[in-house]
């Protein structure tokens, strides 16, 4: 069963950090750009970061650039997100996702450029 599993959610005040993981099972990550994506109550989906397939390429969207960080461990099969600073504007629920497409500026927040999503993981920034 090809699936990707999120964790590392939560509540966080304030100027406080999490790291989120997403763990693949059932295919192997090294194929893939990976993104993560978010999607607060009553708001659209939006894409917040993205990974190439090789690591060496990474894009944030300018509401996390500076605080968040993406990154990947093949030898895990996981993509990581690393969020510092949070603030309650962040409050949402972060998906992982997965495209065999080599993705560019005008796509790596695309969500139909995916093929697989993760389930979600609650973040809560509160005081």
């Amino acid at each position: 069963q090809l699936q990707l599993v999120e964790s590392g959610g939560g509540l966080v005040q304030p100027g406080g950090s999490l790291r989120l993981s997403c763990a693949a099972s059932g295919f192997t990550l090294d194929y893939y750009t990976l993104g993560w994506f978010r999607q607060a109550p009553g708001k659209e989906r939006e894409g917040v970061s993205c990974i190439s397939k090789s690591g060496g390429g990474t894009y944030y969207a300018d509401s996390v650039k500076g605080r968040f960080t993406i990154s990947r461990d093949n030898a895990k099969n996981t993509v990581y997100l690393q969020m510092n600073n949070l603030k309650p504007e962040d409050t949402a629920v972060y998906y992982c996702a997965a495209s065999r497409l080599l993705l560019d500026s005008m796509t790596y927040y695309t969500g139909a450029m995916y093929h697989y999503w993760g389930q979600g993981t609650q973040v809560t920034v509160s005081s």
